[in-house]
């Protein structure tokens, strides 16, 4: 679609399959790779890194027609930005879907910090639905570093077998 000049953006849409986690698309756009690390497409598929984030950025500007007005850095345009844990240029294309963002500025306004930016942030809102794992989510990989949970058929619970573990409660309870 590229080479014949439609025009393309990316974005996670959120669904069931699909992750809200841009920089996991990020890294299938440059891979090629499943999140599991599987390759399932040639060289030739694969975008650049810059092509991958002109996609998420200036591209999706034609779709919603805010050509001229966001999706690049340039004087008169709306300049959201995030401060990022890594640079997306330089980390291994493998650690592409680690990065984290660590700042957001929407508006001119502060909507997210974590780490040495958690003090200029707002709080944090409320989980919905109630039942969501995205409760646990964050703390989840932090909490099974700290303890080992027995499975159910011996053994122990590793930070990528998460599943059985109920969501709402420690991994350590």
């Amino acid at each position: 679609m590229l080479r014949m000049g439609i025009p393309v953006s990316a974005g996670t849409d959120a669904t069931r399959v699909a992750s809200y986690n841009p920089w996991v698309c990020l890294h299938w756009l440059v891979t090629g790779k499943t999140a599991g690390g599987t390759p399932l497409y040639p060289d030739a598929n694969l975008l650049s890194r810059e092509q991958a984030l002109r996609l998420y950025t200036q591209a999706g500007t034609w779709f919603s027609s805010e050509e001229g007005t966001k999706g690049t850095l340039q004087i008169g345009r709306l300049a959201d930005l995030v401060v990022l844990s890594d640079d997306f240029f330089s980390v291994s294309a493998d650690q592409i879907k680690q990065i984290e963002s660590l700042l957001m500025v929407v508006g001119g306004e502060i909507v997210y910090a974590t780490e040495s930016f958690a003090p200029h942030g707002p709080p944090a809102l409320p989980v919905s639905p109630g039942w969501s794992p995205v409760d646990a989510y964050g703390s989840l990989a932090a909490n099974l570093r700290q303890c080992q949970v027995p499975h159910e058929r011996g053994g122990q619970i590793r930070a990528g077998h998460a599943a059985r573990i109920r969501y709402g409660k420690t991994p350590c309870e």
